[in-house]
């Protein structure tokens, strides 16, 4: 794994990716900073700073994740991977370590900046460092994301669409859920059509038809039999669900200062749990030739 992670590594800063998310990250918080905080009262909120930036995060995090496992697949180079002895799991987290990395050196550098702050103005460093904390638990879920997508296409570019498309989904979520009719119909519908799309999801990574459609029933009748058992509860529970599965929900209490062990504990698992699909994808592609 130590090989995977130092040559994953010396990729990002062979080529401009690595410096370029550096310089991007680091010139956003200036900015940001600058227009907020330089200006405000004597309480300097430099968590607001961070909650701006996570826009830029999702942007780049697709940047960074993108040639991960597509250019390996694109040039070839993945049989060389398969033929390490190493598990699956050793050089997905290899590789993902050394992103973490990355995304890791500008946060140092931006830790800084509140106890520059505080020379000029009082700084609630208890919520800040918090929310800087949660800001690379946030950026470890997006690149989980993108290590995913990465896994299941030969495309950089269409790797980087598809995991920037993924994480505005995220980003507006919420939005989209309120928008939704607060009716337990609406709510059941939403449901079912999401239940459809973790069938094709399912289909994407076992290649099984059967699987997954005998998933999909399963889920469909027992979303319908809680329906007619409770209809009163799915009133509102849509948008309820979604606003909790948001980690951009779960970032922003950090950012209001509510520090919960449970927001992290749910930024850890949707972390480990792309991590593990992006293992079992790899490991389908493997055993397939």
């Amino acid at each position: 794994m130590k090989a995977i992670f130092q040559n994953e590594l010396r990729t990002y800063f062979s080529t401009v990716i690595g410096y370029a998310y550096i310089a991007v990250m680091l010139l956003g918080v200036a900015f940001f900073c600058g227009n907020i905080n330089l200006s405000s009262t004597p309480l300097v909120n430099f968590e607001v700073v961070l909650s701006y930036m996570t826009f830029i995060l999702l942007i780049l995090v697709p940047i960074l994740t993108m040639r991960t496992f597509a250019e390996e697949r694109k040039q070839k180079t993945d049989q060389l991977l398969y033929s390490l002895p190493l598990s699956m799991t050793e050089i997905v987290m290899g590789k993902f370590f050394a992103m973490l990395l990355v995304i890791l050196i500008p946060l140092v550098v931006i830790c800084i900046y509140p106890l520059l702050l505080g020379m000029y103005g009082q700084v609630p460093y208890g919520t800040v460092y918090s929310t800087l904390f949660a800001f690379f638990l946030l950026g470890a879920c997006l690149g989980s994301i993108g290590l995913f997508i990465s896994s299941l296409s030969e495309s950089m570019v269409l790797a980087a669409v598809l995991s920037i498309v993924a994480s505005l989904l995220i980003y507006y979520m919420s939005s989209l859920a309120i928008s939704i009719s607060t009716s337990a119909l609406s709510s059941l519908i939403a449901f079912s059509i999401a239940i459809l799309l973790l069938g094709v999801v399912m289909r994407i990574l076992t290649k099984s038809t059967p699987i997954s459609l005998l998933f999909t029933a399963v889920c469909e009748c027992v979303l319908v039999g809680a329906y007619l058992l409770w209809e009163n509860h799915f009133v509102g529970l849509f948008a309820s669900v979604v606003k909790s599965l948001s980690v951009f929900e779960r970032f922003y209490t950090f950012v209001r200062g509510q520090f919960d062990l449970s927001n992290i504990v749910f930024f850890l698992s949707v972390t480990v749990i792309f991590l593990f699909m992006t293992v079992q994808s790899l490991e389908k592609r493997r055993w397939n030739g």
